[in-house]
């Protein structure tokens, strides 16, 4: 699957349940008063705000990274140049060049701009363990979409749970991972694209030396990140320059592994890319796509039939494939918690306008897999039209995104000697009071971002006292996890480890439980058969 086809799918399964979000979202709460504070980094002297009720100190718009413009488009990330006198960090900055892609998707800042390198701390004012553990999040949007002003991600809620959060920019798209030999050749490391991983790494960087003068432990960081979030944090885990940047991670619905969400190689891009440019933009010329403006380009890279700018196997940044690095056991060896949601694909993806029926079901998965039809179709059952749609639900969610989150647990049980723990999302969310009587409800493709943030307030639903628990619930399992690099803790459901044999998932719902992974036979042939 191509990073095009991944945005596609990514926006397939939230799109369809957009009309939930997109006319509910709550506007962001302005504060009734501001109190100022004053923090030095290694560039200058920032100036951020205490929250009204005195409980949260927040940093915004602080550059990790000069701004990647005119000879520095297509670079990696160069160092900030210190400014005099005090920096106000009180607003987010520029969300990363992009198009209106997902309708789910809401921003606090005030539009897509190429100078877009800035990152956000929230920090409890009052906590017990100092310093603090850091929980660095890498946003979604299929590597074309996304940024951290949006209110679902909002770092307020979760920081007091005794941890310090921070977001952070990277470009996206044709300005994030567009290859070219001169790239290449001007590099000094024969290498070309990945800028957008090399963004994530920078701010990495800039919290291992920065974090520390804000409260922060630069020894006990966790990265975690949702769908391109979370196949970043397994490109993090597999580059050799991040080792040592971080103690544990968290992947929620994502990872670059399996033919789902799998790299280019260098050559491929390369010869994508150029072709692309000289095709749409004119030219082939370094030079000459540099001096172009960025909305031409951006235009141009979104037209019908342009290629998608995903991650490659650079060589530099990832020297072989996530997969290849993690089946060696060369990646991170950190503990890692990761999983999917219950409904991440939608049976149409397997249906099409087609009726969901067991008629209709076998003749598609016969066309998609024609001798292994058979097996496919014990795996995923259908001998009524219910259980049809149900099999073609988990089937188009496995081959978006599950399996590929499955094989990067599995390699990691197996060569990462390190912690492993796996978790299903099955809340289904509240539908709003207005929608159609044939509407279900669903734990959707990142659904559970606003749990783990503890951020329901962010969309306008008719939120339960279930939901709540679950996001209490999760909210509490991810910053046990950052402490620690284990989600348990005094008063919470037990979570087993994944382990061979038992392969518990723990299932958070409102009535949170572990069980044994029924349906393990589906992954080991998708494995098998790809």
């Amino acid at each position: 699957m191509t990073y095009a086809r991944f945005a596609a799918e990514s926006k397939l399964a939230a799109g369809l349940l957009s009309f939930v979000f997109s006319s509910f979202l709550a506007p962001p709460a302005m504060p009734a008063q501001v109190r100022y504070v004053q923090q030095r980094a290694s560039a200058g002297i920032l100036e951020g705000v205490v929250s009204p009720d005195g409980k949260v100190r927040t940093f915004k718009g602080i550059p990790f990274a000069a701004a990647p413009v005119g000879p520095l488009r297509w670079k990696p990330p160069q160092p900030v140049t210190p400014w005099t006198g005090v920096r106000k960090a009180v607003e987010f900055a520029p969300r990363c060049m992009q198009t209106r892609v997902y309708a789910d998707m809401v921003f606090r800042d005030l539009g897509p701009s190429e100078d877009c390198l800035y990152l956000n701390l929230w920090i409890p004012e009052v906590h017990e363990k100092s310093p603090l553990p850091v929980m660095v999040w890498i946003y979604g949007g299929g590597f074309v979409a996304g940024a951290a002003s949006e209110p679902r991600q909002d770092g307020g809620n979760l920081c007091k749970k005794g941890v310090l959060v921070v977001t952070m920019n990277y470009r996206l798209g044709i300005f994030g991972f567009f290859s070219h030999p001169e790239l290449a050749r001007e590099s000094g490391r024969d290498t070309t694209g990945n800028y957008g991983l090399q963004d994530q790494l920078a701010a990495l960087k800039w919290v291992k030396e920065n974090i520390a003068v804000f409260g922060g432990d630069p020894d006990n960081v966790t990265i975690f990140g949702e769908s391109a979030g979370s196949s970043s944090v397994s490109a993090l885990m597999a580059s050799p320059l991040a080792k040592g940047l971080f103690r544990h991670a968290i992947g929620e619905s994502g990872a670059i592994i399996g033919n789902s969400l799998r790299e280019k190689s260098r050559a491929e891009s390369e010869k994508v890319d150029v072709e692309f440019a000289k095709s749409y933009l004119g030219t082939d010329s370094l030079a000459a796509l540099r001096a172009l403006p960025a909305g031409e380009i951006l235009q141009a890279a979104s037209k019908e039939g342009a290629p998608s700018f995903g991650p490659n196997i650079d060589g530099y940044f990832l020297p072989e494939s996530v997969e290849a690095v993690f089946a060696a056991g060369k990646q991170s060896r950190v503990p890692l918690l990761a999983g999917w949601n219950l409904d991440e694909g939608n049976f149409r993806g397997i249906f099409g306008e087609k009726e969901p029926s067991t008629r209709n079901f076998a003749m598609k998965i016969r066309s998609l897999y024609g001798a292994n039809a058979k097996t496919i179709l014990k795996l995923y059952p259908a001998s009524t039209a219910a259980e049809a749609k149900r099999s073609a639900q988990d089937l188009a969610g496995d081959r978006f995104i599950a399996f590929a989150t499955w094989k990067c647990l599995e390699l990691h049980l197996t060569t990462g000697k390190s912690p492993v723990f796996r978790y299903r999302f099955d809340q289904t969310l509240p539908l709003p009071a207005d929608h159609a009587s044939s509407d279900e409800p669903t734990a959707p493709h990142a659904g559970e971002i606003e749990f783990v943030f503890q951020m329901l307030s962010s969309k306008d639903l008719p939120w339960r006292p279930e939901d709540h628990k679950v996001s209490d619930l999760m909210s509490s399992y991810w910053t046990n996890f950052a402490k620690t690099g284990d989600p348990n803790g005094e008063s919470l459901p037990r979570w087993p480890a994944y382990m061979p044999e038992e392969f518990q998932v723990m299932h958070l719902s409102a009535d949170p439980h572990a069980a044994p992974d029924p349906h393990r036979a589906r992954y080991l042939f998708l494995d098998e058969i790809r």
